[in-house]
């Protein structure tokens, strides 16, 4: 059993934009895959589970608010039944990499991200796993809110969808591989 969970705000005005990466990767897993997300209102969540060679895999993106991300989790993991939190994989956006870095982790800081406080604060741990999803740190340190906010336009648009496409390449090699096969394909040096 595993449960990816991508991190996004719900609502138009935040489509597109860096903090939704996260929940834009797990969105386009389902496309891949042909399932559809669906709305599951009493676990605050949309969330499908489909078979692979390796199990069942349930997919997630909670429809609270970033800040409000852990409220989802407790439901969605008495649903799926799932105690090992190193089964649980959180992808998120990532100010911490520079652009486009993936990097898979188990456990550690929360970097400031609320999402990942919020989660933390519910499950009473931050030994979860991670896919932590590169986009740059803003200008300046009190830009912050805005730069993960913003929807990039232009080039910074079609890197961002590059983005959140290698990010989804990373998560199915978790269909395919364990933990630490999958974290040492994506973690390891770049060309």
């Amino acid at each position: 059993m595993l449960v990816i969970v991508g991190l996004a705000n719900p609502g138009a005005e935040f489509e597109g934009s860096r903090h939704n990466v996260g929940g834009d990767a797990v969105r386009l897993l389902a496309d891949r895959r042909g399932v559809r997300l669906t709305l599951e209102s009493r676990q605050r969540c949309l969330s499908t589970t489909i078979a692979t060679g390796r199990g069942a895999v349930t997919l997630a993106v909670p429809m609270t608010f970033m800040n409000e991300s852990g409220v989802a989790m407790a439901p969605l993991l008495r649903r799926t039944s799932l105690k090992d939190l190193s089964h649980l994989v959180v992808a998120h956006d990532e100010l911490d990499l520079e652009p486009g870095r993936l990097q898979f982790k188990i456990g550690g800081g929360l970097a400031g991200h609320n999402g990942l406080r919020s989660i933390a604060t519910s499950l009473a741990t931050q030994e979860f796993a991670r896919l932590r999803i590169g986009i740059g740190k803003p200008p300046t340190k009190a830009q912050g809110a805005n730069w993960v906010l913003q929807r990039p336009t232009g080039a910074r648009k079609v890197a961002l969808t590059g983005f959140v496409a290698a990010a989804t390449d990373a998560l199915e090699e978790l269909l395919d591989n364990d933990f630490e096969d999958a974290q040492r394909r994506v973690n390891g040096p770049r060309d």
